[in-house]
């Protein structure tokens, strides 16, 4: 059977659009639960994917059944459940081993999901472009690869199974996980090609002033970067609802322009595959000179949302960027009070409403301060003729003095230039000192110019 075909089979067998759900949230001493009602977010989950939940079960837990995760009296009252409201999944609010999956499936009669199955549904679902369709793909299929057996309907295994019987179908069901493994191998390789484009892309605006939205989802970015940026960008009330980073131009008063991003939201528990494959998606994160953690302010999980974003921006090692914490919505909350507990957990927030336009000018002079600390004053000596650096410092910098030397036939220019570009520039026939607060010169500092005369480097 084509694996492409099969694929597809398989991720149809586990949508939950328009079917009736049982939810299950298990709180363990690893993972307690966050908040008042431990429904609150896997129930989310299940309305974004489509299904209708009929009925809810928690349970407290100092370790998981290994074989059905819940103990047996919960399994027969999950079955009662199904029964009364004529239930076709369980979605379980954790991660369950294909074993334990597979047990659940054969005591309760219906489809069992657990919490990673169903952010990748959403995800596929939401996948508009042939990049996050080849990045969802390849989640889905990693995190399936050890589920073949109780997952995939087409393998022909023989029936009875005794002896003498078992051979052809173990021999198919390992040319499946062949086939499985071929397509992920092609689909990383792919990927790897998307993953170079897009940093050749990214690192083509480093003379650019590269901002990044980053946060839980549905903390409101794709609602800020309309307000920021005019850009008309689709937004909905749903989790997940961007996968594809859009960059759009930001222009703020008294600075100029600036590259914004907007990204893939992120949430707790976030499936390690489905991190790793969107690395591509997120280039534009971990190259950014300054990242915005939106958060949303209104949420009874602030900090928990802040932990599982920055746990996500620690897997991807853009952790160490430059980052300011935009608390959004504020115009929810209804005490202000627990706004100021917030603030004073965090005193360099910012508190902003992208819909009412609250603490906008607020976050630019925030935005502003943080990149001007990466601007040098700097004063650049060259001669009269070098006008590839004269080109290139009238481009990038802020020239604020000019001096032409005739004598010298040089000229001497002092101007505020990102320090990431001083390697541009620096060379045998061009000298580049600091300047300290008072104007005066410092010492020389050198840059790294691989060895060309005119200070720019070659590609």
């Amino acid at each position: 059977m084509d694996i492409s075909k099969a694929f597809d089979t398989q991720r149809e067998e586990f949508s939950v659009s328009s079917e009736k759900a049982v939810l299950v949230s298990v709180a363990l001493p690893a993972r307690p639960w966050l908040a008042a009602d431990p429904c609150d977010e896997i129930r989310g989950l299940a309305t974004t994917a489509g299904a209708t939940v009929v009925a809810e079960l928690t349970q407290k837990r100092h370790d998981v059944q290994l074989a059905t995760y819940i103990g047996s009296g919960k399994v027969g009252e999950l079955h009662d459940l199904i029964e009364q409201t004529d239930a076709d999944v369980v979605i379980f609010d954790n991660d369950l081993s294909p074993a334990q999956g597979r047990n659940l499936e054969k005591a309760l009669g219906v489809k069992v999901l657990d919490r990673s199955e169903v952010i990748l549904d959403i995800f596929a679902t939401r996948a508009q472009t042939s990049e996050a369709r080849l990045q969802v793909e390849l989640a889905q299929l990693e995190y399936s690869l050890p589920r073949l057996k109780q997952m995939w309907s087409h393998l022909s295994r023989q029936k009875g199974g005794g002896i003498g019987l078992r051979g052809p179908g173990e021999t198919q069901l390992e040319s499946d996980r062949r086939l499985v493994s071929n397509r992920i191998r092609d689909l990383k390789h792919k990927l790897a090609e998307v993953q170079a484009r897009k940093d050749r892309e990214v690192k083509s605006r480093s003379g650019e002033h590269t901002v990044s939205l980053v946060g839980y989802t549905n903390a409101g970015k794709s609602r800020l970067m309309n307000a920021l940026t005019k850009a008309g960008v689709y937004v909905e009330n749903k989790l997940f609802s961007t996968l594809d980073t859009r960059t759009r131009q930001w222009h703020i008063r008294d600075w100029g322009r600036v590259l914004l991003s907007d990204t893939v939201g992120f949430i707790r528990d976030l499936p390690h595959h489905l991190v790793a494959s969107f690395r591509a998606t997120l280039s534009e994160a971990r190259h950014a000179k300054l990242m915005l953690h939106v958060v949303d302010a209104s949420s009874p999980q602030v900090e928990e949302h802040i932990k599982a974003v920055n746990g996500v921006l620690a897997e991807l090692e853009c952790d160490k960027n430059p980052t300011i914490l935009v608390l959004n919505k504020v115009d929810a909350v209804h005490d202000r009070s627990e706004l100021q507990v917030i603030m004073a957990q965090h005193p360099r927030a910012v508190a902003i409403s992208s819909l009412t336009g609250e603490g906008i000018d607020q976050l630019e002079e925030a935005v502003m301060q943080a990149l001007a600390a990466d601007f040098a004053e700097a004063e650049v000596v060259t001669g009269a003729g070098n006008g590839r650096v004269l080109a290139f410092l009238n481009a990038h910098a802020e020239i604020y003095r000019q001096e032409f030397r005739d004598e010298a036939n040089e000229v001497v220019i002092r101007c505020h230039l990102p320090r990431h570009l001083l390697h541009h520039i620096a060379g045998p026939t061009v000298t580049v000192r600091y300047l300290s607060e008072n104007g005066t010169v410092g010492p020389v500092r050198p840059v790294e110019t691989n060895g060309h005369p005119d200070g720019f480097e070659r590609g």
